[in-house]
């Protein structure tokens, strides 16, 4: 495993296209037992090169309550992205993630953490990319489904202070998806 986190965090597959230049960001250990895969990293993650250091990190551990500490103990809670290294401004937004990058590493990262329980896929790019022909029509209903895809993996929408106004839109998420997923994540981990 340290070989090959070492390999990604030097790889330079997209470097002409990366406009902060390379820096890829992942935590994982053979002893996690649950994985976060969200979209891409941000110029704030970027700069710190903490996984999920900004507000839609903080937003984030809220939903799955549990502190800091337990969030980045590697050997509990892996991080990875869709795309490892900050992709760039676009008009909405940062640019969706590199699309080089689950190809190459996610299937080598996985193969190497044996005891993860849950899967949680963050935002359009990841239930795509791992419920393939499962994911529903938009991420509103593949959410709204989430059931569909326990015990395996379950979806989430990116937690972004951005997404306030899908959050105000859908308040069945908060009453009926986050006190399961917390649930969940309690009963892996051991908490509480």
């Amino acid at each position: 495993m340290e070989l090959l986190l070492s390999e990604i965090r030097s790889c330079q597959v997209c470097k002409s296209y990366l406009p902060l230049g390379p820096r890829p960001i992942v935590a994982a250990h053979p002893t996690a037992r649950i994985i976060i895969i969200g979209q891409a990293p941000g110029t704030k993650v970027h700069q710190t090169g903490i996984p999920w250091d900004d507000p839609s990190g903080r937003q984030l551990r809220k939903w799955l309550n549990i502190s800091d500490s337990v969030f980045y103990d590697e050997s509990k809670v892996a991080l990875m992205p869709m795309g490892f290294c900050y992709p760039g401004k676009g008009k909405g937004g940062d640019l969706p993630p590199r699309q080089e990058c689950a190809p190459l590493w996610h299937s080598a990262l996985l193969e190497n953490m044996p005891h993860l329980k849950l899967i949680i896929l963050i935002g359009t790019h990841a239930q795509n990319y791992y419920l393939e022909k499962s994911a529903k029509g938009t991420l509103t209903e593949t959410v709204k489904n989430y059931r569909d895809f326990l015990p395996k993996y379950i979806p989430l929408p990116h937690p972004s202070p951005r997404n306030r106004f899908w959050q105000t839109k859908n308040p069945w998420f908060q009453t009926e998806v986050v006190p399961v997923l917390q649930a969940k994540v309690a009963q892996i981990l051991h908490i509480g």
